[in-house]
């Protein structure tokens, strides 16, 4: 399946103008269902005149355990999103780890993301933007909204700010919804981790666990904040994903509610 870009993302407009999301598996799992994830997301975003990414991790880092499935590497990770951009024309976002990786990951994905646990890392950012690709900051959970100013400095022009919840204790994230005002008056734009902000970090005995259910009534109250973009890991059957499989929404969830969360967006910045 091949189907045109839909929307003038490498421009930067559509970002700033309408609602845009984020969406695919936590980690590259396969090549197969990279692709099925992707195609779909391809159809909706053609069909909804909507800018969605598709998002996969070739490597997590920072799984819980180590025995732990972190994904199938670089290099073979960068060619199954390279495949993925070719037939289906999705912007590609990934994660890069250390410095010496964003020149690589540059060669695929529009959008390098930097993790909540190394927002604040300046070789880390500063290599990210020497790339002149866009770059997705997540706020570490230990981090105040207002703080989040330093990383951006960091990452420069092109930068992005994703919340992600903030911890509460051990194994438990909440959300402030009034620090998004303070992101948004950042000068950038504001992305909404929707799936990983009601996740329970160690919560499920060496691995993470969290609550889905959770995931799109948040996204709608983030979307009542003014956020530019949302993030959602999903998955045809969440419950078998190799990583984050319960705060994964499906691929179903997914499609049934893009409608309704640019609608409510359309309403919020009418008003």
């Amino acid at each position: 399946m091949s189907l045109p870009l839909a929307y003038p993302f490498k421009t930067g407009k559509a970002i700033r103008k309408n609602l845009f999301l984020i969406a695919g598996p936590c980690v590259i799992e396969s090549e197969r269902l990279c692709l099925d994830i992707a195609e779909t997301l391809a159809a909706l975003a053609a069909r909804e005149k909507t800018v969605i990414i598709f998002k996969a991790s070739y490597d997590k880092a920072n799984r819980t355990s180590r025995s732990s499935f972190r994904g199938p590497g670089i290099k073979r990770g960068l060619a199954i999103l390279r495949k993925v951009k070719l037939q289906t024309g999705l912007p590609i976002l990934t994660d890069i780890h250390s410095p010496q990786e964003a020149r690589q990951a540059a060669t695929v994905a529009d959008i390098l993301q930097i993790p909540a646990f190394l927002c604040r890392q300046t070789d880390l950012l500063a290599a990210a933007a020497s790339t002149g690709k866009f770059i997705n900051v997540k706020k570490g959970q230990f981090m105040s909204p207002r703080d989040m100013k330093y990383s951006i400095e960091k990452a420069g022009r092109r930068a992005w700010v994703t919340e992600r919840g903030t911890f509460f204790g051990y194994n438990r994230l909440v959300v402030d919804f009034a620090g998004i005002p303070v992101l948004r008056n950042l000068g950038v734009p504001v992305v909404f981790d929707a799936t990983h902000s009601v996740q329970l970090p160690g919560g499920g005995g060496g691995r993470s666990s969290g609550d889905r259910d959770l995931a799109l009534p948040m996204a709608r109250a983030a979307v009542c904040m003014g956020v530019n973009g949302l993030f959602f890991e999903i998955h045809p059957r969440p419950e078998t994903a190799l990583c984050d499989r319960d705060n994964t929404i499906s691929v179903k969830e997914f499609v049934k509610n893009v409608r309704r969360l640019r609608e409510l967006s359309e309403k919020v910045r009418q008003s």
